[in-house]
């Protein structure tokens, strides 16, 4: 297809315009279902059909709303790709925040709100682009299937884990897809610029644990205290040190980390030492430092009721994350750190992904970055966190991590995501869809 320009005027503006709009739509998810997507669900539908598409707005739970479309390619025998981003943000406090978290205001060249990177800002860029697409007549080669999701900020059971298990076929010939986390400059210092291009995820194991003991008051000898059995487990979880696990995904990350540090690295020899290198890469290291082990952080504890009462029970959260491949170690592990006087289970699983990064897909979402930032070095790199593409995994779709911004250097991506002042600089969206305009119609 001859290349044509569609990231116009009008799409650069309106990408600003959707960012903020859609970040004064308050979605913030408490969890335990405490959320209201519908009214972004009916801003991205109504903008949807503007553009001469027919989405489709679908609920599990009232007010829980979800919205797929389809766009039909030039191509009806190459496979569909999916484009995916959630309308659920987390809280804010807006005491904290320089501004209104929900004000989506835009303020010398940044927008700012919550959601402004996590993740309202893709979701506004994909609209910008389909729009533009037919504006100008343009369609993509293959089918491109949208899904704007609820509920990713908790359990997905209201959002892309609803669309995987009770309307799969609006997902069918879908073998790959892109969401957030990837394809955004980290500036790794000395004039250097990454492009992080997400090739998996760890598995999501948040953790609920449970000590049982023998009630009664707090003056007398009680050698069956479930707070003390509890508070024993969480203090050997948290002082655990895991030991290292390369994946490939990880693997072809150091691979190319160290050798834009002019280090010749070998992930593979049996002396290869992940610490020191990490020593060795400055502020790159955060790109891999989190995804080399395994992790569990105990994060939340309850237990009793009256400081002069020992209850008969305790329970303490964790969030654990596990690399691909080890699964059972995990398991293993848990069992030993917890003992025999504390159970444990999952409040909430996630399977760990990878995705190949010597794919045609991975070399256009390569080739597309450089295009529009030819200073910038691609790199693959598995996420510590998790996305939907959790879910989308169960209908056999390869998930990559694809957000695209260029960011001047001193703001930090990492740091804004689910921080206070969260924003987004207006020409970091230009280029987003710019790039995204430019991928999605070659992919």
């Amino acid at each position: 297809m001859a290349e044509v320009e569609t990231a116009d005027q009008v799409a650069l503006d309106e990408v600003v315009a959707f960012t903020s709009g859609l970040i004064r739509i308050d979605t913030s998810n408490r969890g335990g279902g405490d959320c209201q997507e519908r009214p972004a669900a009916e801003y991205v539908a109504q903008r949807l059909a503007e553009a001469g598409l027919e989405p489709r707005m679908l609920e599990r739970t009232r007010g829980r709303t979800n919205v797929v479309a389809r766009i039909e390619g030039t191509d009806a025998s190459a496979d569909a790709l999916l484009v995916h981003g959630h309308l659920d943000v987390v809280p804010a406090e807006a005491a904290d925040w320089s501004v209104h978290p929900f004000s989506g205001e835009v303020r010398d060249g940044v927008v700012w709100g919550r959601g402004a990177v996590d993740m309202k800002n893709m979701d506004a860029m994909v609209l910008s682009v389909v729009r533009s697409w037919a504006r100008h007549g343009v369609r993509p080669r293959r089918d491109i299937v949208l899904a704007f999701t609820a509920d990713e900020e908790d359990s997905a059971v209201d959002g892309a884990g609803f669309l995987t298990d009770h309307h799969p076929e609006l997902f069918e010939g879908c073998t790959e897809g892109i969401s957030e986390s990837g394809g955004v400059t980290f500036h790794a210092g000395q004039g250097m610029e990454i492009y992080p291009v997400g090739a998996g995820e760890r598995g999501t194991a948040w953790l609920r644990l449970t000590a049982q003991g023998r009630a009664g008051h707090g003056s007398k000898v009680n050698r069956d205290n479930a707070v003390s059995r509890l508070a024993g487990a969480v203090t050997r979880i948290g002082a655990y040190e895991w030991p290292v696990r390369i994946t490939p995904t990880v693997r072809a990350s150091i691979i190319e980390l160290a050798a834009l540090h002019g280090i010749d690295a070998h992930p593979d020899a049996a002396d290869f030492d992940a610490d020191e290198l990490l020593g060795k890469l400055g502020p790159a290291a955060a790109l891999v430092e989190p995804v080399i082990r395994n992790s569990a952080n105990p994060t939340m504890l309850n237990a009793g009721y009256k400081v002069n009462v020992i209850p008969g029970n305790a329970t303490a959260y964790v969030d654990g994350r596990i690399l691909p491949g080890a699964e059972a170690e995990f398991h293993a592990t848990l069992d030993e750190l917890t003992g025999p006087e504390v159970d444990w289970d999952f409040y909430h699983a996630g399977v760990p992904l990878q995705a190949p990064v010597d794919s045609p897909t991975f070399h256009k979402l390569r080739a597309a970055l450089e295009r529009f930032a030819p200073e910038g070095h691609v790199v693959p790199y598995c996420m510590s966190g998790g996305t939907d593409a959790k879910q989308f995994t169960r209908l056999g779709i390869t998930g990559y991590g694809f957000a695209p911004l260029r960011l001047p250097a001193g703001l930090d991506y990492q740091a804004l995501f689910h921080g206070v002042d969260e924003r987004v600089p207006v020409d970091a969206l230009h280029f987003g869809v710019r790039v995204l305009d430019h991928y999605l119609r070659s992919a």
